[in-house]
C-alpha cells in the first residue's frame, strides 16, 4: 500500500482548527509553542507512519504529531509541522523511501 502524502503551505485558521481537533490536549499546547508555516500530512499503516516520523525528524527541523481519527482501513495519519523548506525536505525524504 502506498502512502498518501499532502503538503500544505500557510495553512488557514480553519485547517489549523481541524488539525488541532485531531490532537490530544497536551499536543495542542505544544503546537501553540512552535512556529510553522507548513504542514505535511502522511497517511498509511502504523508501522510505516512510525518509520516516516523517524525519517522526517532525522531529515529536517520539524515537529511530528500523531493525528487521531477513525479510518475503516486502519490507517494512521501524522502531521509534520515546520518551516516550508523543512517540511518539504522531510516529505521528499519520506517519499523517496519504498514504504
Amino acid at each position: 500500500m502506498a502512502l498518501n502524502v499532502q503538503f500544505i503551505t500557510h495553512p488557514g485558521p480553519g485547517v489549523i482548527d481541524i488539525l488541532m481537533s485531531r490532537m490530544g490536549a497536551g499536543v495542542k499546547k505544544s503546537l501553540d509553542l512552535i512556529d510553522f508555516s507548513a504542514v505535511g500530512l502522511v497517511q498509511g499503516k502504523l508501522v510505516d507512519m512510525m518509520y516516516a516520523a523517524d525519517i522526517a525528524e532525522k531529515t529536517a527541523r520539524v515537529h511530528v504529531f500523531d493525528l487521531k481519527g477513525t479510518c475503516p482501513q486502519h490507517l494512521t495519519m501524522i502531521g509534520i509541522f515546520g518551516e516550508i523548506a523543512a517540511v518539504k525536505a522531510a516529505l521528499d525524504a519520506i517519499s523517496a523511501e519504498d514504504l
